[in-house]
């Protein structure tokens, strides 16, 4: 049974080539012992980081964020009815009826996400037909690194090649992994982790109207430096209001200063606004959160001018300020459900210890928050030192040294 081709792996996985065509040969096999036939078309998604931009796109406002070496990919065919059948190892087999993905169950993860693509496309007149598919994934589940939006990039880059021929946008792979997440998952996210997961590379998003993207040629290691992901225990599974929470506290201050989105406004209007403001939303965090907002939208705008530039240390430093932001104003950190359990605050705090030491690198909350990871960027020559280190805290399985890639979601050619 043919996988892809040695010189497409290698284009996408460089140096794992090899690692990659063992995964690929393995889901070839399990497509055919789950479903019956083999010749399936063989699809990637990876997972994402945000560089910076940290709860700025459900606003309006900017981001930049790249797509990870860590990714989920599957084995798809075509299969003559009208129900989708995904086999998606570590989380079950599901069956969804094309016509009627309302009879779907919400809030139950998975099926509850496929049920609102499929809505979605059906919605949008976006072409949907059976078809079976075999996914698993090495993104880090629950925990910032968008594990679902991987998922639902791959599912979606499927749906565009076998019905769609390549005619869709990455734009309308995004907005149905939102849809599903808003009206079948009841999670009030944006749309940065889905374009992120689906364009590939380091990219500058924008977010006040359609979403507008823009690659920018950058990677840590041109500079010197390795990014790690530090996998901290507690996901968002239960976190939901916590993470939905910000959107609409943030919408709440919009709305007090006549807007829609705080995008539509700006962080003078705030502070003239601020007595008004304050009575209005009656919440403190609301107001602080926005502040937040304006000043990462002003932390996108100098990274990427920091990027062209390549001046490493106003990108470092950036980083440090953002992390800062989202720690302070966001208030992102921890969950106030569970005041007990911080980890990300352990990892931060014991980071910003080795990087005193050594008196480089940056760190940041990453993703979501209230759990999960955080983003370290250290010098290579020091990556050693810092994996052994952190390793120490919270585990060698949970510490990610890890590279952007630069393909999204994709179907790879045999």
């Amino acid at each position: 049974m043919s996988t892809p081709s040695g010189e497409v792996l290698a284009k996408v996985y460089g140096s794992d080539k090899g690692r990659a065509s063992e995964r690929f040969s393995y889901i070839s096999d399990m497509f055919e012992k789950t479903f019956g036939e083999g010749d399936p078309e063989f699809f990637t998604a990876p997972g994402r980081t945000e560089i910076i931009g940290n709860h700025t796109d459900h606003n309006g406002g900017k981001v930049i964020a790249g797509c990870i070496t860590l990714d989920s990919i599957g084995a798809a065919k075509k299969n003559g009815t009208r129900f989708m059948k995904v086999s998606n190892e570590g989380y079950g087999y599901f069956e969804i009826d094309l016509d009627h993905p309302e009879n779907s169950p919400k809030e139950q993860g998975t099926v509850s996400v496929l049920a609102g693509m499929i809505e979605y496309c059906n919605k949008n007149n976006i072409i949907v037909d059976g078809f079976s598919t075999y996914t698993t994934t090495e993104v880090i589940g629950a925990s910032g690194v968008s594990s679902s939006a991987s998922f639902e990039m791959l599912i979606m880059a499927m749906i565009n090649f076998l019905f769609n021929d390549g005619n869709m946008s990455f734009a309308s792979y995004a907005k149905a992994g939102q849809y599903a997440e808003n009206v079948y998952w009841n999670k009030a996210s944006g749309l940065m982790d889905q374009m992120a997961c689906a364009v590939g590379g380091p990219i500058e998003l924008d977010f006040r109207n359609d979403p507008v993207y823009e690659k920018i040629p950058f990677g840590f290691e041109e500079y010197g430096y390795s990014m790690v992901i530090v996998n901290t225990g507690k996901g968002h599974a239960d976190l939901s209001p916590d993470y939905s929470a910000v959107p609409s506290e943030m919408k709440a201050v919009a709305k007090a200063l006549g807007h829609e989105r705080l995008c539509d406004g700006t962080l003078e209007e705030l502070l003239d606004n601020y007595t008004e403001v304050k009575e209005k939303v009656q919440n403190d965090r609301a107001v602080l959160r926005a502040i937040h907002f304006y000043t990462e939208n002003d932390r996108v705008i100098q990274m990427s001018e920091a990027m062209e530039k390549k001046d490493v240390k106003a990108i470092l430093n950036i980083l440090n300020k953002g992390g800062e932001s989202s720690y302070e104003q966001l208030q992102n950190p921890y969950s106030l459900g569970d005041v007990k359990t911080q980890g990300m605050c352990l990892a931060l705090s014991l980071t910003k210890l080795f990087m005193a030491r050594i008196n480089d690198g940056a760190c940041r909350i990453h993703g979501g928050g209230f759990a999960g990871v955080i983003q370290a960027v250290v010098p290579t020559d020091k990556l050693d030192d810092y994996v052994d280190y952190i390793s120490g805290f919270f585990g060698r399985d949970n510490v990610y040294p890890m590279n952007i890639r630069a393909t999204g979601a994709a179907h790879l050619e045999k």
